[in-house]
């Protein structure tokens, strides 16, 4: 088994995503566009895989190729010959099917049956030798839990010693969700040919595609001259974002904030929000909060300004603030509820989380001024269905909360998705398992504001705000690992994250040992 939990994308693979189904239908019209043949498609991809599971394992001596009943069991049928020819062991089980083979994996079983090969049945007895195993099992086309005998197969790959690479995707990962309703290859490496999909980098597919290669098979330039709904966001882009500062400015071009929230119990909360906006380069940013929450925060933060939660504080602020953000530590208590009420109806720039959401849920209406910050569990609240269904398709999901409730939306998770109705989808390609912690949520909201301030339109300013909130956590993990990762510990790194034309987050030496 392979630990993911520190996995980084290499800064190699597009940006650009592409619908599974898109893909499938473009995938025709670009080879014919360039003159090439879908098995000519399948050759340069079995090349691709062989070469990235040649590199990676250099040392091993005996394949065992997995090869299921359609055009991904072609490109294994490829990869088992151009091994065998290189003088490694290859023993290949081949799915039984009464169906035929699509033609141009029928045309790869023969061209490996004329070098010598040979088929086992699925059912044979692995040799023990087996020093890695290719996955060409299931592909794209998958829409539900694999059956048997391929889900037996899945399983013995998983408990098996050596890694598995696998192709185009792993087995039983849906392409275009990233759900894994079934049994899943469990993979160390992961060659995905022509264009990415989007459930190579949401939902599950942290836990199973192990580090991500792509190659496009020789479709470049037919690729670059289409456009997508899909774009992959990393840290290799904030400097488009977040440029340098004019020599001249001064704090109050960098935006004014106000962040509203911590009931009883919870100023940790609107601590690190406010904390979070100011590490980011909001210029000011002025807490309202219970009274009793002052001292505490001023004196861990100075330089915020704290006031206690009044109907004049309230309107004071939100004449004087260029964004508001409000929910950390809200609450649904009538104290909350109140502050909401004022806040609602604001013009300005806005972002909503936590309790505000939750509230929002209860009385809900549509607003193109925010930004919504939804965990699953609270997008379930907002669209009143399971936390299952939510995590089942997470694109629709954030799709239908941009519907009903307009704005961007920000829905948070491994692969976290930023969409709205005009820029279309984003899916973020940064952080790591140890932000499954408290307060990193409340860490993003004043990082998103913080940037809403900074005249980041609020697509950008969620895009921008989610990587750098993400980079942040990699450079810590780099350093420390990802247990024990707590939200606080992020401002540290942040402040460097946010200045790229300082320190280039992509090859900072403290997170050389994440760039594969």
């Amino acid at each position: 088994m392979t630990d993911h939990t520190m996995t980084r994308n290499p800064a190699s693979i597009p940006h650009t995503i592409w619908s599974a189904d898109d893909l499938r239908r473009a995938e025709k019209e670009a080879a014919d566009a360039l003159g090439l043949t879908l098995y000519e498609l399948m050759l340069r991809a079995g090349e691709a895989a062989f070469a990235v599971a040649r590199q990676n394992y250099p040392a091993s001596r005996h394949w065992l190729i997995l090869c299921g009943h359609g055009n991904n069991g072609g490109d294994g049928y490829v990869v088992a010959r151009l091994a065998q020819a290189a003088g490694i062991v290859v023993t290949l089980l081949a799915q039984d099917n009464v169906k035929p083979l699509p033609d141009e994996a029928s045309e790869a079983r023969d061209a490996w049956l004329n070098a010598g090969g040979v088929i086992h049945a699925h059912e044979s007895v692995w040799p023990e030798e087996i020093d890695l195993i290719i996955d060409a099992l299931l592909g794209t086309g998958l829409t539900s839990a694999p059956r048997e005998p391929v889900e037996s197969l899945i399983a013995h790959a998983n408990r098996h010693s050596a890694p598995t690479v696998a192709l185009d995707i792993p087995s039983g990962l849906l392409a275009q969700t990233g759900a894994t309703p079934g049994a899943v290859i469990h993979a160390a490496h992961t060659i995905t040919f022509i264009a990415l999909k989007p459930g190579l980098l949401t939902g599950k597919a942290r836990d199973v595609t192990g580090v991500l290669h792509h190659h496009a098979l020789g479709l470049d330039a037919w690729l670059n001259t289409q456009t997508t709904q899909l774009m992959r966001v990393d840290a290799s882009q904030l400097s488009q974002w977040l440029p340098p500062r004019r020599p001249t400015s001064h704090k109050g071009d960098h935006g004014k904030l106000v962040i509203i929230g911590g009931d009883h119990g919870t100023a940790g909360a609107i601590r690190m929000a406010g904390e979070a906006a100011l590490r980011a380069g909001a210029g000011l940013v002025r807490v309202l909060t219970r009274v009793e929450n002052i001292a505490p925060i001023v004196t861990a933060r100075p330089e915020l300004m704290v006031h206690e939660v009044t109907p004049q504080s309230l309107d004071d602020a939100l004449e004087w603030a260029d964004v508001v953000v409000i929910g950390p530590g809200l609450g649904q208590q009538t104290w909350g509820k109140q502050a909401l009420r004022k806040v609602e109806n604001v013009r300005k720039p806005m972002l909503w989380d936590a309790d505000a959401l939750n509230l929002l849920a209860i009385n809900p209406d549509k607003r193109h001024n925010r930004v919504l910050t939804p965990h699953p569990g609270e997008a379930a609240r907002l669209l009143h269905c399971s936390t299952a269904e939510i995590e089942s398709d997470r694109l629709l999901s954030a799709q239908r909360l941009v519907k009903r409730y307009g704005g961007v939306v920000v829905l948070k998770g491994a692969g976290t998705i930023v969409a709205d109705e005009a820029s279309g989808i984003a899916i973020v390609d940064a952080g790591n398992a140890g932000m499954a912690s408290g307060g990193m949520g409340d860490v993003l909201s004043g990082i998103i504001g913080a940037l809403l301030g900074q005249h980041l339109s609020p697509y950008d300013a969620a895009c921008a705000g989610c990587v750098a909130h993400g980079a942040a956590a990699d450079v810590l993990a780099a350093q420390s690992g990802t247990r024990g990762m707590l939200a606080t510990d992020l401002f540290s790194t942040l402040v460097r994250v946010v200045n790229p034309d300082v320190i280039d987050v992509n090859h900072d030496k403290s997170s050389d040992s994440l760039i594969q």
